[in-house]
């Protein structure tokens, strides 16, 4: 993206949407990621805080206007998605700045909670178009889901995301493992629907889970397909076989259907709490989701290999750091 002007090297014009709830000392990244995008030959970048009104869609819009040819979402789940709803369909690259604990989509780029990983991965220019996943008019790029993920999600305490980070979630996971399945139908692509009393249904764009843990093995994110994942443990015996099963990377989970789909229907008989790359949605007794292909222009590793996304963060950071 850089080009030579006048002898000199510049680079896009970029912006920065930040949540500055979720970062430690905002001024002391403001002024480390200027210097870092000045010694690259790029010019200073805009600057735009996220408010308790708009979590960064609004701002990343202006940006937009305001002629940023790559937007740096720094911020939690929330901040990455809402950003993306802006930047859909659109040739502004996103580039992301994991903080906050969920950080699903940094995650699977391997970026873990180094933001220098991320500034290093739009530096070096590796850029790739990728589906975005729609439920009506909100957008989501790693995963959906109904039941079960989004009650780990709801019964997760900020307290305590702030004081472990991801293991928190476990704690939320443990308070629903006995629940009362779902009954619901699901219809792929406009077929017949499949009557099943899942814990919960997972719609993924991309397959890696927090703590590196790949739920979705064949996922990848530029096909214009997204994977659903039926999840029907009803003991904690069937609870364990299944984690074994998805942690030792089986071809077949016990408790597990999985498949692949352009649409996805889920109608439910009562309401269930849902989500959208790891961020509450209103409860519904349906998710109706399409997906976007190549919607979404993205930073990721050069060379970029691996079909998930997923690279060395720790290299990153380090070139960063010496750069």
């Amino acid at each position: 993206m850089s080009l030579r002007q006048t002898g000199r090297v510049t680079g896009p014009r970029s912006a920065v949407v930040v949540n500055p709830s979720k970062v430690a000392d905002p001024e002391h990244l403001r002024s480390t990621l200027r210097r870092t995008l000045a010694k690259a030959g790029w010019p200073e970048p805009a600057w735009y805080a996220t408010t308790l009104d708009d979590p960064g869609r609004g701002q990343a819009k202006q940006a937009v206007a305001d002629g940023a040819e790559l937007v740096f979402a720094c911020g939690g789940d929330g901040t990455v998605t809402a950003v993306v709803s802006a930047l859909i369909g659109t040739d502004v690259a996103l580039a992301v700045l994991p903080a906050g604990t969920g950080n699903l989509l940094a995650a699977n780029l391997g970026l873990g909670t180094d933001p220098a990983a991320g500034v290093q991965v739009a530096l070096e220019g590796g850029r790739r178009r990728i589906d975005v996943g729609l439920l009506g008019d909100q957008c989501f790029v790693v995963m959906a889901g109904m039941g079960f993920d989004a009650m780990m999600l709801q019964d997760t305490s900020e307290r305590a995301k702030k004081r472990i980070g991801w293991p928190a979630y476990l704690f939320g996971a443990a308070k629903h493992l006995l629940d009362r399945p779902m009954r619901v139908r699901i219809r792929l692509d406009g077929g017949a629907p499949m009557p099943r009393r899942p814990q919960t249904v997972i719609v993924g764009n991309v397959g890696r889970l927090q703590g590196g843990v790949r739920l979705l093995k064949r996922a990848v994110p530029d096909d214009g397909r997204l994977n659903v994942a039926i999840i029907s443990p009803d003991t904690l015996f069937s609870w364990a076989r299944l984690i074994a099963g998805v942690a030792s990377r089986r071809e077949r989970v016990p408790k597990m259907e999985t498949f692949t789909a352009s649409r996805v229907e889920i109608y439910s008989n009562r309401a269930q709490p849902r989500q959208l790359d790891g961020d509450l949605v209103a409860p519904g007794k349906a998710m109706k989701i399409s997906v976007r292909p190549k919607a979404l222009l993205l930073c990721v590793p050069q060379p970029d290999a691996d079909p998930d996304l997923a690279y060395d963060a720790a290299a990153a950071a380090k070139r960063a750091k010496s750069s």
